[in-house]
């Protein structure tokens, strides 16, 4: 299969999964493995060529994080008029009862905040963990169950927090510390983890939908950009051992990686909508047994999907 397919094949699963609880960074990574495409550094040690295998598990490595910036960018088309009425009523709010430090736009930055400042610190085993199918299947496992527990519990004070402009500066702390979970244990879902903590926190399902579709422009952006700064305009600030030489952006790769790009946003556009309205309707638990049921099945089907990682 030539990689030009391959990309719009990734990028379906990109945007159908990415604002889903079920995390794409899994779902990527899962369809790489079955598609062959090397996703971790042990892939070459048996390799013919191993600076040529290094370049091509670096680039697969970003293609992963940098196709995400498709979805977002649909994400924001679709609530672009939301947005523009929180810049236009910043600090005071729709309400006129918000200040500077817990306006809707405040409380998405500082929750960024709270969300990068540990995921830069423990970049290396973000890194490492990222290449484990293993650590990633747990991580689907332990994520769906404390989903289904959390939106079981939840549900029954469905009268809380129904606005992001009722948000406190605790709350929005919070939900930026629990969604380092999703950076560091790839599989955890960036999405279950700000939905299920909001929750926690006193948010309704719709509330605490919002708030996770909200903080994740910036730090979907961030990440992204991060990646393509340092793998792809400036390779030499690359950590120490990832590369046996810069990677290499030819013309092709360029053109796979706009397409995955260019495919994730059009499905993304499709699925926001429909899971904005499922979830208010129906909740999570179809999205939690489904978390399972994949786990369990990753971490049944032996070495010959997992290997050794």
């Amino acid at each position: 299969m030539n990689d030009y397919l391959l990309s719009v094949l990734l990028g379906v699963v990109e945007g159908l999964t990415e604002f889903l609880p079920v995390s794409s960074t899994a779902h990527l990574r899962i369809s790489e493995a079955l598609l062959h495409i090397p996703i971790g550094v042990q892939a070459c040690s048996v390799a013919g060529d191993p600076a040529a295998c290094m370049q091509n598990v670096a680039y697969w490595k970003m293609y992963t994080i940098v196709i995400q910036l498709g979805a977002i960018l649909a994400l924001c088309l679709l609530f672009m008029g939301r947005i523009i009425e929180f810049i236009r009523t910043f600090p005071k709010g729709e309400s006129g009862n918000r200040t500077i430090w817990n306006h809707p736009i405040s409380l998405t930055l500082i929750a960024f905040a709270f969300t990068s400042g540990p995921a830069l610190l423990l970049k290396k085993l973000i890194s490492k963990n990222l290449e484990n199918l293993q650590t990633i299947a747990w991580a689907l496992l332990i994520g769906g169950i404390v989903m289904w527990v959390v939106d079981a519990y939840t549900v029954r004070y469905e009268a809380g927090i129904a606005d992001v402009e009722e948000m406190s500066l605790w709350q929005g702390i919070w939900v930026g510390l629990c969604q380092t979970t999703s950076a560091v244990f790839p599989g955890t879902s960036r999405s279950m983890s700000t939905i299920a903590a909001g929750q926690i926190v006193g948010l309704t399902r719709s509330a605490a939908l919002e708030f996770s579709f909200l903080l994740s422009i910036p730090t979907m952006i961030a990440a992204t950009g991060w990646d393509m700064w340092k793998e792809v305009l400036h390779p030499s600030h690359a950590e120490a051992g990832e590369l046996f030489t810069p990677l290499v952006m030819t013309k092709e790769r360029w053109i796979v990686l706009l397409i995955g790009m260019l495919v994730s946003f059009v499905v993304a556009l499709g699925v926001v909508e429909w899971f904005l309205q499922w979830v208010r309707r129906h909740g999570l638990v179809l999205f939690a047994l489904y978390r399972i049921a994949l786990a369990i099945l990753l971490l049944t089907i032996g070495k010959s999907l997992l290997g050794s990682s």
